[in-house]
């Protein structure tokens, strides 16, 4: 069995602590609030010099509905004419970013995020990849990573031929749960046959990839309930799936306080929703990649997982760790070599930014050589669940056990514990430890180490 996971209720109980998801490390939290566009300036330089190729994301933070669990930067409205003057300031900073850059760098992955990328109308999301075609090199020959999040209710066949036509070939669809009980709860009514007709849509059209997205831990979620969204979706025979868990933080996210308390599950229901979904999804032939993401066996990322080639970043797992991240639009992550920067996550300032021809950098960090070193073995683990000492000792010129020391109790413990083999000459995480492996990472983390921090979800 590919990665296979052995489910341990007693060490998920003492290892399942608040970290971070290790889309970027250091994480956002660390970022400094003095990074200037001048700084992301000078490394598109570096880059543009380097001919490195790219990876593009795009943030369209506007949502007609609400969905109370959401924790993502979104706007809600109705109002479909509020596109166009955020449009606009997104055009300027394609037309800026791009200056920076050459020709001769190639968009190789992406990918439209939110909020819901398809509250832009057709017209809009034409003009939109028009002018991304106009100032990037995207490919013409649908050999790129092009992908778009699709809520189900927001989209029906015309929208998906209209995005196949304007270069898409990926499709993620935001399902979360089907049972209408918890739908109700959440906010976000939609059936089984609104995401089948997508799929039809997307599997005649020749996308070569469509994933959905499902949470556990959401009010009124039961095992037979949950148990029962998950069959219907392996029926539907999705390429890859995320199955990501609900943080229950009303005085972070203030959507989510129109959730009833009462109505999550306890910790025990919790864990037990977990537990079947793994073992539910390892039935129907899903192959665990790490960190909530499956997918079959002749998927393009376990095909990398097998080969060496898999990468993850703020855009999930990919296979393009060789590319700079570029983030455009509100509240956008952009990693450019050893600089990380985020735009500004406030709307108005945003737009206003662009407007006065100025780029929405409002935070950031550059990496410091510990933090490549540190970054290079949590990615390593996530990716692979392994790793050799000798590849990053040749790689930064350090000794590994000596560099390491302070963490090799933790690791002896864990070790102990059966969550990993720790060998004189590496690391492996055993099935009891792949679903912890951020806890597994935050041994690694200078910053977070194990401490509790409220800012994070738990681990599992």
């Amino acid at each position: 069995m590919f990665n296979p996971i052995r489910w341990d209720a007693d060490l998920i109980r003492r290892y399942d602590k608040p970290g971070p998801r290790y889309t970027t490390y250091p994480a956002v939290s660390q970022f400094h609030e003095d990074a200037s566009a001048l700084v992301l300036e000078y490394a598109l330089a570096a880059s543009k010099a380097a001919r490195r190729d790219l990876s593009l994301y795009l943030h369209v933070p506007f949502c007609a509905n609400l969905c109370h669990y959401c924790a993502c930067d979104k706007v809600i409205t109705k109002d479909r004419s509020r596109a166009r003057p955020y449009l606009q300031a997104l055009f300027r900073e394609i037309e800026l970013i791009s200056q920076s850059l050459s020709r001769d760098q190639v968009v190789q992955q992406l990918h439209l995020g939110g909020g819901t990328p398809t509250f832009l109308n057709h017209a809009e999301m034409r003009e939109l990849m028009d002018k991304l075609r106009s100032h990037f090199s995207l490919h013409d020959d649908d050999t790129g990573d092009y992908g778009i999040e699709i809520d189900p209710r927001e989209a029906d066949w015309s929208t998906i031929g209209m995005l196949r036509e304007v270069g898409f070939n990926q499709l993620s669809l935001g399902v979360q749960d089907l049972d209408p009980d918890v739908q109700r709860a959440i906010n976000r009514l939609q059936s089984l046959e609104q995401v089948q007709a997508l799929m039809d849509a997307g599997r005649t059209l020749a996308y070569r990839s469509i994933n959905i997205d499902l949470m556990y831990g959401l009010p009124k979620q039961t095992p037979i309930s949950f148990a029962r969204t998950l069959t219907s979706i392996i029926e539907l025979r999705p390429d890859r799936l995320s199955l990501y868990d609900y943080a229950h933080a009303p005085d972070q996210f203030p959507s989510q306080r129109r959730i009833v308390a009462a109505d999550l599950p306890a910790e025990k229901i919790r864990l037990a929703l977990l537990e079947e979904s793994v073992k539910q999804l390892g039935h129907a032939g899903y192959r665990y990649l790490g960190m909530g993401h499956f997918a079959l066996a002749d998927d393009a990322l376990s095909n990398a997982q097998e080969t060496g080639r898999l990468h993850h970043d703020v855009q999930g797992y990919s296979i393009h760790g060789d590319c700079d991240l570029l983030g455009l639009g509100v509240s956008a992550i952009s990693q450019v070599g050893d600089l990380y920067t985020q735009n500004d996550s406030d709307l108005r300032s945003y737009q206003y930014s662009l407007e006065s021809g100025q780029l929405a950098t409002s935070k950031g960090l550059v990496c410091t050589t510990d933090d490549r070193i540190r970054r290079a073995i949590i990615a390593q683990l996530i990716c692979y669940f392994h790793l050799e000492f000798a590849d990053i000792e040749k790689r930064f010129e350090i000794v590994f056990r000596e560099y390491f020391a302070d963490c090799w109790p933790v690791l002896e413990q864990m070790h102990r514990d059966g969550l990993v083999q720790l060998g004189e000459g590496g690391l492996n995480i055993l099935p009891a430890g792949r679903l912890l492996v951020r806890s597994i990472c935050m041994v690694f983390d200078a910053y977070q180490a194990l401490e509790e921090n409220p800012r994070y979800s738990r681990v599992i």
